[in-house]
């Protein structure tokens, strides 16, 4: 079903740059363009635009977030991390929308997405420090065009949609440059969809016409709460709220997601606003490391998913396209090797410094700060002994 929405008048922002108001939809029915089975199928305003080897590089991309969240899950459970988020189930709703990222363009994630991180081009070892508690964050944003990970709930939509109003100030909205007009795009979660700071995001990008894309991934649990209890209607519908549009992707189908995301981003570099897309996914392990799912979810449901698996979708459709054996042996050597290398990465990340975190709360010397240091340096070294530290 396509809802139409109100087009609204154009508008002056406060920058001054002229708005110009397009017609919104939100659509409610799954995009999807390769079924579970592995078949392509067509859509009439969606299309993939690859050939066979760009899935396989799709398809490699999935593989190895998989291999590195069962590694770093596997790592927490023999102490190394003091928490993992996992992201099992939805690798494709994270490889399809990062592969559509352009270069200029800047990613605000939740604490979840390992794979638009690894699409991103950040060495997966980075993500380790954060879980350790060794590190708030192991990349330069800057540099990878990727905010570190939120934790607080839902703020990270806040930070997309000032980022995206910073865009259109900049003049890096609407010029036509492919190379030059960017574009954010914030990531959340079904739970998340109830926050505040979400909403507000909303109103401030519908409002300002913000070059942003809400990306929901919707995997049906708020933890332990479905999602079911927190809309009665599909949480795409939501945008209609706000003036702007929406649509709803098949979260497990890598290739619709890509096709969704990458049109949704190109019209927020072209100057016509904030899109929320709900990728429906689901997922498969807990929600932390901390949680048991088992305590509040059927199995037969969880066995259901399974049969919608992302990765195997798209093995399916490249076996049936001829694709070499040796493809597939080559990407489980380059997973072995992925694997190790993070396991290596996490035991020889150092022990952190807690005397150096008093030295990055304030640009210049602090007084009271300088005494508190003092104070918890006299403390640490009361525990030391000939030998070394007690």
């Amino acid at each position: 079903m396509t809802v139409p929405l109100h087009t609204p008048t154009t508008s002056t922002t406060d920058a001054g740059s002229r708005r110009v108001a397009t017609p919104s939809t939100v659509d409610t029915e799954l995009v999807q363009l390769l079924t579970p089975e592995g078949r392509r199928v067509e859509h009439e305003r969606y299309a993939f635009e690859g050939d066979d080897e760009s899935i396989r590089a799709m398809y490699r991309d999935l593989l190895l977030v998989r291999r590195i969240d069962h590694e770093a899950h596997a790592l927490q459970r023999h102490g190394e991390l003091g928490l993992w988020a996992q992201c099992l189930g939805q690798e494709a709703a994270q490889v399809g929308s990062g592969r559509a990222l352009a270069a200029q363009d800047f990613a605000f994630p939740t604490y979840r997405e390992h794979g638009v991180a690894w699409c991103r081009g950040i060495d997966p070892a980075k993500l380790l420090g954060l879980f350790r508690g060794v590190e708030l964050g192991g990349w330069d944003p800057a540099e990878t065009g990727m905010a570190l990970y939120s934790i607080i709930i839902g703020a990270q939509t806040m930070h997309a949609t000032g980022y995206a109003m910073g865009l259109q100030r900049d003049g890096v909205v609407g010029t036509g440059d492919q190379t030059r007009d960017a574009a954010a795009l914030a990531y959340f979660g079904d739970g998340a969809s109830s926050q505040g700071d979400v909403h507000e995001a909303f109103v401030w990008a519908s409002s300002f016409n913000a070059p942003v894309v809400f990306f929901c991934q919707n995997n049906h649990w708020a933890i332990s709460v479905p999602t079911a209890r927190q809309s009665r209607v599909p949480l795409v519908q939501r945008a209609a709220g706000y003036g702007f549009g929406g649509v709803r992707v098949d979260g497990n189908d890598v290739l619709a997601v890509h096709a969704v995301t990458q049109a949704a981003l190109q019209r927020a570099r072209d100057g016509e606003g904030p899109t929320l897309v709900e990728a429906v996914t689901y997922r498969m392990g807990a929600h932390t490391t901390s949680d048991d799912p088992t305590r509040y979810r059927d199995t037969a449901e969880v066995e259901e998913w399974k049969h919608r698996d992302p990765l195997a979708r798209v093995e399916t459709y490249l076996r049936e396209v001829d694709t070499p054996e040796s493809f597939f042996t080559d990407l489980q050597t380059e997973a072995e090797d992925l694997g190790a290398h993070l396991r290596e990465a996490c035991r020889s990340l150092p022990e952190p410094d807690l005397g150096a975190l008093f030295d990055g709360v304030y640009a210049d010397a602090h007084p009271e700060l300088a005494e508190q240091k003092a104070e918890y340096l006299a403390y640490r070294a009361s525990f030391e002994t000939e030998g070394g530290a007690a």
